[in-house]
């Protein structure tokens, strides 16, 4: 064997020990690669990697428990509750919670009515009342239907500091928003049944700000929960105007208060000012009880409100601490499917409103020996009127104008 034969025989050898070595050393490094590969655990590279024109099931399973919800526009409190709704709800192969960033209020109910694939949304509680007010449409509340009322919105008037009452803004520039959203809606109303005529100016909120940082406009106004990351975001040369609880804003409005912990450059330290709110609703379109879209909303329903205590627990939105299921909302229908689930659990809820009842009046400075000294009918009369005291404060307010509560549509 000539000397070149055996030094490629030998070099032949030592390559295939060292692939030898190599791949023994690579293969639990390629296992645990294999391991946490994201297409091991997602279910969208999932559905990607085995995507066909003709994979009819894929595409049935991905679309049978998806349900959309419309939301509002960028810097609003909407988008934080549609992305918690995901957070919490998503599971593949039960529900999928696809959140859509909206134009507001107006827009929603259009998109609720007409727009294919949209499931639910979230609409303000004046924004009907007021479509059908101006005669725009006749009875629009048989078309929807509730699944429950979230919590309310306050009204942020951002000013310069010279504006020091609502009434100050009479003739000057105000921003109120797009005419598709609810602020506008809002906004247009109060300003109305307050007796003040601003000149207003229809704009995206990002907008509005930077316009008035300029001195384009005087003042904008944002309806957004508690606390508002965009109006947040101005600075001390400007801040937040009073809205007084005025009798003409009572139908339909709540009382609020705004705080400096809340809007540290708008407010001086400990400074808390009045304003209104107005109910944000989870609703839908009113569908028939034996159609596909009933019964995603009913499947909705069922994990929405089974894994409702989820929300109100960090480091979800705070306003989630506001809600309650079964708060009344005069004027809607619930959805019976909602109405079915709290008619189900009213023993487990009665027990809870009844232990927040107790702290309610262990908070309360009684003299030792008080609360045992009620009567068992007294201690129910107390209570009876504890629970009318809720209802009062979560119930919207019939207006003076309005029909008979027997004349509303049910």
């Amino acid at each position: 064997m000539t000397t070149a034969l055996r030094f490629l025989k030998s070099t032949v050898a030592a390559l295939a020990v060292a692939a030898t070595s190599w791949a023994l050393t690579a293969t639990p490094a390629a296992a645990q690669a294999k391991e946490l590969d994201p297409a091991s655990v997602s279910e969208g590279l999932k559905a990607i990697f085995n995507y066909r024109t003709d994979n009819k099931a894929i595409k049935e399973r991905l679309n049978l428990n998806t349900i959309t919800v419309v939301l509002g526009p960028l810097g609003g409190t909407y988008l934080n509750i549609g992305a918690d709704l995901s957070t919490i709800l998503d599971d593949e192969e039960n529900l999928r919670v696809l959140p859509v960033v909206g134009k507001g209020s107006v827009k929603s109910i259009a998109d609720i009515l007409f727009l294919r694939g949209v499931d639910l949304g979230i609409v303000r509680a004046d924004t009907l009342d007021y479509l059908e007010r101006k005669g725009y449409v006749n009875n629009i509340k048989r078309q929807f239907t509730y699944i429950t009322k979230l919590y309310n919105e306050e009204v942020h008037v951002v000013a310069g500091r010279s504006v020091k009452r609502m009434q100050d803004l009479d003739g000057k520039r105000v921003a109120i928003d797009l005419p598709d959203g609810g602020t506008f809606i809002t906004a247009s109303t109060i300003f109305e049944r307050l007796g003040i005529k601003p000149i207003y100016s229809y704009m995206e909120q990002r907008l509005a700000q930077e316009k008035l940082k300029k001195g384009e406009i005087d003042a904008f106004v944002a309806v957004q929960g508690t606390p508002s990351r965009s109006v947040g975001q101005m600075t001390g040369e400007f801040h937040l105007v009073p809205i007084e609880y005025a009798g003409p804003l009572q139908a339909d409005y709540f009382p609020s208060v705004l705080k400096a912990e809340d809007y540290p450059t708008l407010l001086q330290p400990g400074e808390r000012i009045d304003t209104v709110s107005v109910a944000a609703i989870l609703a839908g379109y009113n569908w028939p009880a034996n159609t596909e879209r009933y019964r995603k909303m009913e499947h909705f329903v069922q994990i929405f409100f089974d894994k409702f205590k989820n929300f109100q627990q960090p480091p979800f939105h705070p306003k989630w601490k506001e809600v309650a299921l079964g708060a009344p909302l005069k004027g809607w229908e619930r959805f019976k499917p909602a109405q079915d689930w709290l008619d189900s659990h009213a023993a487990t809820a009665s027990g809870e409103v009844r232990g927040k009842f107790d702290q309610f009046l262990a908070s309360r400075s009684m003299a030792p020996g008080t609360r045992a000294a009620l009567t068992p009918d007294q201690s129910e009369a107390l209570f009876q009127q504890f629970l009318k005291w809720q209802i009062t404060q979560t119930a919207p307010r019939p207006a003076v104008a309005r029909p008979p509560a027997a004349a509303l549509p049910q």
